[in-house]
């Protein structure tokens, strides 16, 4: 999987990187693979003939003899690594994904002398690194339009012809990781997690109980977040973005701002937007069971448009049961809402519409009473609902599997995983999921015939609803 780094405007400090010891993981045996010239000679094996420093200023004399501006950033860098479980790959392989890459990207396609200069070293058994230098010999700039997506289709071709695990695809639902730097700065802060791991968590909750923009911004004050609105020239709000007090850049000087959409692909304003409903007041914990329950017999007869909406909403219901579980369970809740957010999104999926929707909603309002019930020793309430949850997300694993959407029906298989331990921790053995009787069928349009419900985790047996229950790579 190729995955661009940060660039800059230091050829030597990246080269002594790549060549040195290593900082986060131990560098072994840091050698090239390849080049701009097959007869470069190696800094790290023949030191005599080439240095980093020279090997430096080859890399940087086209951009030295560039007569026009230079890039601000002039250093290119792209890490390529395959799958822990594949086979490890030669030099002589890397190399060529190495000149593969490059050729994709348009640092150097193939028979260009006048290319841009660029490397590819090794330094760990699975991984390569690329460097380039973003001025070609004949003084003129290259074009890197679109370069990360020409990487991952050239990457496709390379798992196909050599039998490796293919990577997910770029459907816009992976979730958006910290880079390095990010989780340098949490571990020197002694923090368990990031700034943006945090506020994708609060923003998400707040999302799935917020009925308006006001009320959405509220949620995130409340929450401690800080808020910075982007309104239009009539006052409209038109976007959001967030800091967590305390994180800040350039020397304390400015707090670190992450743009909605920058946190996750659906947490764009537009998309927060989509989630809300009418404010739900008259809902306890046992009301939300039995919705959780029905939707997820609704899910099993979705089709491929209906349950991209209906998987949108299960993602919020995990993020808000994970904010309000008992602390008992609530580490379990949380890593399983984290675990799941993949899967609640549906790839290409722009509509919410659909008929599990509404249950799964009405359960998320439920749950914001949800710390009033727990106080009240609802531990049996507990039990059940996170039960309903299993079987939800494995009616929602099952639906991906059905659309042959494989990196969402993983994330959502290891969130069912998570959240049968937190039921094990709520008093009861953690419910072991029975062979499917029913099938989910893939439609492409609504209206066609549907299959029958998923069945899951046992269905325990259902109070009267009517009863009030306890209330960077470098």
């Amino acid at each position: 999987m190729p995955k661009k780094a940060a660039g800059g405007s230091t050829t030597a400090e990246l080269l002594d990187y790549l060549f040195g010891p290593g900082e986060r993981d131990e560098h072994v045996d840091p050698h090239l693979v390849a080049g701009w010239d097959p007869d470069l000679p190696c800094p790290a094996r023949a030191p005599d003939r080439m240095t980093r420093a020279d090997l430096a200023l080859l890399l940087d004399a086209p951009v030295e003899a560039l007569r026009g501006p230079r890039p601000a950033e002039h250093v290119w860098h792209v890490s390529v690594r395959n799958h822990a479980g594949d086979r490890l790959l030669s030099d002589t392989e890397w190399a060529g994904v190495a000149a593969a890459m490059v050729h994709a990207a348009g640092i150097a396609e193939h028979g260009d002398e006048q290319a841009c200069r660029w490397i590819a070293v090794r330094h760990a058994t699975d991984h390569i690194h690329i460097l380039a230098t973003l001025a070609r010999q004949d003084g003129r700039h290259p074009r890197l339009r679109g370069d990360i997506l020409a990487l991952h289709n050239t990457t496709r071709a390379f798992e196909a012809g050599w039998g490796l695990t293919p990577m997910s695809p770029l459907d816009r639902t992976a979730r958006r990781r910290p880079v390095t730097g990010e989780a340098e700065k949490a571990a020197r802060r002694g923090l368990v997690e990031t700034a943006r791991e945090s506020l994708q968590r609060t923003v998400r909750t707040a999302a799935a109980l917020a009925h308006g923009d006001a009320d959405f911004l509220d949620r995130l004050r409340d929450a401690g977040v800080r808020v910075r609105e982007r309104l239009g020239d009539d006052g409209t709000l038109l976007g959001y973005a967030v800091a967590l007090p305390g994180d800040r850049a350039d020397r304390g000087s400015r707090p670190v701002w992450f743009a909605g959409s920058t946190l996750a692909y659906d947490l764009s304003l537009p998309r927060v937007r989509e989630r809300f409903t009418p404010y739900v007041t008259d809902a306890d914990w046992v009301l939300a069971e039995h919705r959780i329950r029905e939707a997820s017999e609704l899910l099993g007869r979705a089709g491929q448009a209906e349950g991209a909406g209906d998987v949108a909403a299960l993602g919020d219901l995990l993020a808000v049961a994970a904010a309000h579980a008992p602390a008992l369970v609530r580490t379990r809740v949380q890593a399983a809402a984290d675990a799941f957010e993949q899967a609640a999104r549906a790839p290409g999926a722009r509509s919410l519409e659909g008929r599990a929707r509404a249950g799964w909603r009405a359960s998320t309002r439920a749950l914001e009473h949800a710390p009033r019930a727990a106080r009240g020793g609802g531990a049996a309430v507990v039990l059940t609902l996170l039960i309903a949850l299993v079987e939800a997300v494995e009616a929602a694993a099952a639906w991906h599997r059905a659309q042959a959407y494989r990196a969402q029906a993983k994330a959502a298989a290891d969130a069912a995983v998570l959240l049968r331990q937190a039921a094990g921790l709520a008093g009861a053995p953690p419910p072991t999921a029975k062979p499917r009787t029913g099938r989910v069928v893939r439609t492409p349009h609504r209206g066609l015939p549907t299959a029958a419900p998923v069945t899951g985790v046992p269905v325990r047996p259902r109070p009267d609803p009517g009863r009030p229950g306890p209330s960077r790579t470098r």
